[in-house]
């Protein structure tokens, strides 16, 4: 509990710094071309052929069951979010969504609230930052994590230390061997997006960057991300990747 209070302190401290920090800029752009770069090379060395081989090897079932799974847990990081932001008519119902999915659902494998016309919200801390009026501060491309932002990349911390269930699973072997299949899941639900960066787009940085702030601009005040007007970014013929079965346009990350 201690160690939670002084986190929190802390953050409460950092973040007006954060939000001001070069607000609409990329300061750190030669840093984020570099990790940019190293980036797109692990992800095709490495990570790219494991999701394929993953995806290959595994029944379709089995890869929709396990994204379910994990799309489960991430739905209790929303419902965190929603009580932080008070937005109760969303915390009832991302809470009765994780509830239903988790008995009738296996424990999340079955999309059983989506299957019955019920809608999938994200919220996360970089949100709830930006709800009570941080702003994103310099964009920050983080080393196998992709587009971020200095407020998004301090929400992203506190929801995996604070509010991520998979943190608290003991023992360490096995909360390490989730978070392995959780990113092998991720990297194989992007594999058409992040081809259609690369083929698409004269400079895939630009507008990775560009579509990826005003996407979570368009979280953070609860808008639909289709209402995203794309034309304004790097490459106006870009059309980002839809998901079956999702309201949201996916942001690609490398």
């Amino acid at each position: 509990m201690n160690k939670f209070i002084k986190y929190i302190l802390v953050l409460a401290f950092m973040t007006p710094a954060i939000g001001s920090a070069l607000e609409d800029n990329d300061p750190l752009e030669s840093m984020n071309r570099a990790i940019y770069s190293f980036n797109d090379s692990v992800d095709g060395a490495i990570m790219k052929p494991v999701a394929k081989g993953y995806k290959a090897v595994m029944p379709n079932f089995a890869v929709k069951g396990v994204n379910n799974f994990y799309n489960n847990i991430r739905d209790v990081i929303t419902v965190i979010n929603d009580l932080l932001q008070l937005k109760i008519n969303h915390a009832v119902h991302d809470s009765g969504r994780v509830l239903l999915n988790s008995t009738i659902g296996i424990v999340g494998f079955i999309d059983v609230h989506t299957m019955n016309g019920g809608e999938r919200r994200k919220e996360d801390f970089g949100q709830t930052l930006g709800h009570y009026g941080i702003g994103h501060g310099a964009y920050l491309v983080l080393p196998f994590l992709g587009p971020s932002s200095l407020r998004d990349g301090a929400g992203l911390a506190t929801d995996t230390i604070l509010f991520d269930p998979i943190s608290y699973v003991d023992p360490p072997r096995t909360r390490n061997q989730l978070r392995i299949v959780q990113i092998v899941d991720k990297r194989a639900e992007l594999l058409n997006a992040s081809d259609i960066l690369g083929s698409a787009s004269l400079d895939p940085y630009a507008f990775q960057r560009d579509a990826y702030m005003q996407y979570r601009e368009a979280l953070v005040n609860d808008k639909s991300t289709s209402e995203i007007n794309y034309e304004d970014t790097a490459e106006s013929s870009f059309e980002p990747y839809i998901d079956e079965g999702s309201n949201d346009k996916v942001v690609l990350a490398k």
